[in-house]
């Protein structure tokens, strides 16, 4: 199954409630990252944990808290704190067994306490009593998608041959209604109703905004069934649609030399995908403790996940665990067709972290074991453009783009075109660029970068500015495409307009110093140089690199009427 989420920037949600300590085990703290904190005391250990929790350092924050419900004689927030700890940092089998339950216990907690709890018995085999939890614990919102799609998973492990078969449904709800339904054609497989399983598999690949999401899983049911050809079928029209689509590529390889099908998938596996599917939905929705939460419990039951163990990567990035997102990427074995996602996730992650050499390490080892991976090229390039290793970046990508020249891809023109202008090549940056444009001449992005690069050269200035402005409209509130805005009319000539955009952009990008240094020389046109030169001593203070630095430095000096406007140095800017 693929699942394709961007992920937006994490925010931490607050799971608060009062909850009962049960059976929590003395261990004490992991690090000494909250020294501050007396830890000899129930509430400096429980401060301790409220920070681990709250950096996303999930295994030192239950640490913390299981301490703290030992040295205290308030076990109940602490109990709850611990709970939760335990559940995110993947222990989900101790966060069962201390989950809250008791009358004073706030309800968000106490439902997901009671998902998880089924989840537990489920994973042990213990199916009945997990149907009889869930029927005597109806579990609402925010977790009433979860528990209504493993309702048929749990039955069937329950031995509950009709409950498995019945399609859950929540009104107006998406999620339900088509993973629902793919695990109703999965348990009407187990069933052998095979031309009901079928029904299922076309409705969902007949549907106008996710056919995508089940081409995989009916192709898979038709291969199991022998109907080779039906599938070698069903996956050249979705090739058609998406021609570098990997999975797709190699289950059509598969089926057209007859080859093992992938496995129907057993019953915690298919409970397990649901679980991520929630996760996702979460995660989009900027829930990140709840998708995390739930990553670990389908984790729980199906531990070798791929795109579990990815997505649990990419949040605990975004928390800045990043000790805990390399073990999580670290679980996807070299055999994987995603070991080359792994491994670019992993590279960045130590780039993240500030190891620049191990991640270039791991990139390179990455490409070299796979020459011809696309993905791997890309992620080297990448990674090089990071390190400011510009020739180097366009040297990986050169071979690619050459390889793909009758089908180009504008990110991968783009990401050259950055390389090629920061190393100084701008006639070739500039065919890049405006080749990237072609294919995809609305991306905001590419519009911006190619316009502000002819800004800061002064060329084509009304061009530029009409793409600028279009990159503006449709993002209004990136403060660096207003910046761009404003310094093209700087160089117009408009200085009464430049302040106005430049001051906008300034109060979105405060920290920027380029910005900074733009409204400090618009200022300066405009006749307020008292504000001008407040603006350079202020890029002075944001570190600037040595180049910004000796612009603000010779501005404060002589202003504007000795050195000229200034010649900022183009860069990526979205």
């Amino acid at each position: 199954m693929r699942f394709k989420v961007l992920l937006a920037a994490a925010s931490l949600l607050t799971l608060s409630a009062c909850a009962s300590t049960q059976d929590v085990a003395l261990r004490g703290p992991v690090s000494n990252n909250y020294s501050l904190f007396d830890v000899r005391s129930s509430y400096g250990q429980f401060l301790a944990g409220q920070a681990a929790l709250r950096d996303g350092r999930t295994r030192e924050a239950a640490d913390y808290f299981g301490v703290a419900s030992v040295l205290g004689d308030d076990p109940g927030v602490i109990g709850e704190r611990t709970f939760t700890a335990l559940l995110l940092s993947g222990e989900v089998t101790r966060a069962a067994q201390i989950a809250p339950r008791g009358a004073d216990t706030g309800e968000a907690v106490k439902r997901l306490a009671s998902l998880t709890r089924v989840v537990e018995l489920l994973a042990t085999g213990k199916g009945k009593e997990a149907q009889a939890l869930l029927n005597a614990e109806p579990i609402a919102f925010p977790h009433r998608q979860a528990a209504a799609l493993l309702g048929p998973w749990v039955a069937a492990a329950a031995g509950d041959a009709e409950g498995a078969t019945v399609q859950p449904s929540l009104q107006n709800d998406r999620l339900v209604q088509y993973f629902g339904q793919l695990g109703q054609a999965r348990l009407f497989e187990r069933a052998r109703r095979y031309d009901e399983a079928e029904t299922d598999y076309k409705a969902l690949t007949s549907l106008p905004n996710a056919a995508g999401l089940f081409i995989l899983d009916y192709g898979a049911f038709l291969e199991r069934r022998k109907r080779h050809a039906d599938a070698v079928t069903l996956y050249d029209q979705a090739l058609t649609a998406d021609p570098s689509d990997a999975g797709l590529q190699r289950a059509r390889t598969r089926a057209l030399a007859k080859s093992a099908a992938p496995p129907m998938p057993t019953i915690k596996q298919g409970a397990a995908q649901n679980l991520v599917a929630c996760a996702a939905t979460f995660a989009g929705e900027r829930q990140s403790q709840f998708a995390l939460a739930y990553l670990r419990l389908a984790l729980r039951l199906d531990p070798e996940r791929e795109e579990a163990w990815l997505l649990v990567g990419d949040l605990l990035n975004q928390a800045e665990d990043h000790r805990g997102a390399i073990d999580a990427f670290g679980h996807i074995l070299a055999s994987s067709p995603q070991y080359a996602t792994a491994q670019s996730k992993l590279a960045w992650t130590y780039q993240q972290s500030g190891d620049k050499p191990r991640a270039l390490e791991i990139a390179r080892q990455s490409m070299l074991a796979a020459p011809g991976d696309r993905d791997a090229q890309i992620a080297l390039a990448d990674l090089l453009r990071a390190n400011e290793r510009w020739d180097e970046s366009v040297k990986v990508l050169d071979p690619l783009i050459a390889r793909e020249a009758d089908r180009p891809d504008w990110r991968v023109l783009y990401l050259r075109g950055i390389a090629l202008e920061r190393a100084g090549r701008w006639t070739e940056a500039e065919r890049d660029l405006g080749a990237a444009l072609k294919i995809n001449p609305d991306e905001p992005e590419l519009l911006n970068f190619l316009g502000y690069s002819w800004i800061d050269r002064n060329e084509r200035l009304p061009e530029a500015l009409s793409m600028v402005q279009k990159a503006v409209d449709a993002r209004p509130q990136s403060g660096a495409m207003l910046d761009s805005l404003g310094w093209a009319y700087y160089r117009l000539g408009n200085y009464k307009t430049a302040v106005e955009k430049l001051e906008q952009a300034a109060e979105m990008e405060p920290g920027d110093p380029d910005v900074n240094g733009h409204l400090g020389d618009a200022y300066w046109r405009a006749g307020r140089q008292i504000e001008a030169q407040f603006q350079w001593r202020r890029v002075l203070s944001l570190e600037p690199d040595a180049k910004q630095k000796a612009e603000a430095e010779a501005k404060l000096k002589d202003g504007l009427g000795a050195v000229g406007p200034a010649a900022s140095s183009t860069i990526a800017r979205n």
